[in-house]
C-alpha cells in the first residue's frame, strides 16, 4: 500500500519513503507525493534522490494494477529510459526522497480547478476530460452551442472573485442519495473505503461541489489567466471546450 500524501495536501513537494519494491513497470513506495493518472488529469514527473545524492528522473505516475487490470492502492514511479543501472542497484527497504516537478503540477492544479468552475458554468454532464500541463478540455453532453468569449468572461470573473477550495469528505450512502453530485459520465468515484472525497468551490456562495480525487489550488484566484481557447462540436451531443493560458 502506498500512502497518498497529496490527497490531504496537495502543495507538498518533496517527502521521505522507503522502496516496497522495484518490477519492470517502475518502482513502489511506501508512501509519496506524486500524483498517479486518473480522473483526466496527467500524472506527475519529478525526480527520485537516492541515500548517494544521485537521482532517478520519473516520466510518469501510475496506479498499480492487479492481474484483472484493477486499481490497487499502491502508485507506480515510472523513471525515464536510459537508467537501468541506477535501477538495477535499488533494492526494497531502500530510502528515498521523492521530489515532484512543483511548475509543472502546479499548472495541473490550476487547470483542474479551473475545469470545475466550467463544470459551474456549463451545467451539463461530462462524457470526457483530459487535464495536461499545456490545455485542459471537457467535453459536455450536450446539443446547444457555446459562445467562447463568453465563457472566457465568465471563467475570468469566477477566478478573479477568490473563491476557495475545501476538501472534504462524503459517506458512499451520502453519494448514493445524490447521483447528481457525480457531473463525469465516464468516470465515477472509487468506491469501497466508505467515503468519498469531495472538492468544494466557495464558501459564502456554493459555486461547485463533487466527488474528485485530483490536486487542486487553494483559492481560484492562484488559476490565474486562462481562456477558452476552441469549443469543438464532436458529435451530435457533444460539445468539447479546451483551455490554455492567456498569452
Amino acid at each position: 500500500m502506498t500512502d497518498e500524501l497529496f490527497r490531504s495536501d496537495a502543495y507538498l513537494r518533496d517527502c521521505e519513503a522507503r522502496i516496497l519494491r522495484v518490477e519492470e513497470s517502475g518502482i513502489v513506495l511506501d508512501r509519496t507525493v506524486f500524483y498517479p493518472q486518473g480522473g483526466g488529469q496527467a500524472g506527475d514527473s519529478g525526480w527520485l534522490r537516492l541515500a548517494d545524492g544521485r537521482e532517478i528522473a520519473i516520466a510518469d505516475t501510475r496506479k498499480a494494477k492487479d492481474a484483472e487490470g484493477k486499481a490497487t492502492q499502491e502508485i507506480i514511479h515510472v523513471p525515464a529510459a536510459g537508467q537501468e543501472a541506477l535501477l538495477d542497484a535499488l533494492k526494497a527497504g531502500d530510502g528515498v526522497t521523492a521530489r515532484i516537478d512543483w511548475e509543472r503540477r502546479h499548472r495541473l492544479m490550476r487547470f483542474h480547478t479551473a475545469t470545475h468552475l466550467l463544470c459551474h458554468l456549463v451545467p451539463q454532464p461530462v462524457n470526457g476530460c483530459s487535464i495536461t500541463p499545456e490545455y485542459a478540455r471537457l467535453d459536455f453532453h450536450m446539443t446547444e452551442p457555446l459562445d467562447k468569449e463568453a465563457l472566457t468572461a465568465a471563467l475570468a470573473q469566477l477566478v478573479a472573485a477568490g473563491h476557495p477550495l475545501t476538501v472534504g469528505a462524503i459517506t458512499d450512502a451520502e453519494l448514493d442519495a445524490n447521483p447528481a453530485l457525480v457531473k463525469s459520465m465516464s468516470v465515477q468515484p472509487p468506491r469501497g473505503a466508505g467515503t468519498v472525497r469531495t472538492i468544494r468551490i466557495g464558501e459564502a456562495q456554493l459555486i461547485d461541489f463533487q466527488p474528485c480525487g485530483g490536486t487542486h489550488v487553494a483559492n481560484t484566484r492562484e488559476i490565474g489567466a486562462v481562456v477558452v481557447t476552441k469549443i469543438e462540436k464532436k458529435s451530435a451531443n457533444s460539445r468539447r471546450v479546451v483551455l490554455g493560458w492567456a498569452a
